[in-house]
């Protein structure tokens, strides 16, 4: 099976009672899994315990290291940035070219420039 596309809310899942998986023993719980690649087994309708495929829960697995590889890949830009404007904030001219840009009069052309809050 590929990837899962979009995972099921719970609610829109197949259910079995507790009480057919006694009846109905881990074969005919197996059976529905296999038609329906997964299934929601509840105790008194309420929710217990999901039961996947091998297929959807290698599909789960493989989705979230996609998803961790994606987010390490976005942290790592992240600190190559900062670790950029840290390294400029580190040279030699560093403290000259703050007292410039400092010491220098602010152009608005004009324009009244409030902060993000205003």
């Amino acid at each position: 099976m590929a990837l899962i596309q979009k995972l099921d809310a719970i609610e829109d899942l197949p259910r079995t009672p507790a009480s057919d998986v006694k009846k109905l023993g881990w074969r005919g719980v197996m059976k529905v899994v296999g038609r329906e690649g997964r299934v929601v087994v509840t105790n008194h309708s309420e929710p217990e315990a999901v039961i996947l495929s091998i297929e959807d829960y290698g599909a789960i697995v493989r989705a979230l290291h996609e998803a961790g590889a994606s987010s390490d890949a976005v942290l790592e830009t992240l600190r190559q940035r900062f670790d950029e404007r840290l390294a400029s904030l580190q040279a030699d001219d560093a403290a000259g070219r703050l007292r410039s840009v400092m010491d220098a009069p602010a152009r608005l052309g004009g324009k009244v420039k409030a902060g993000a809050g205003h």
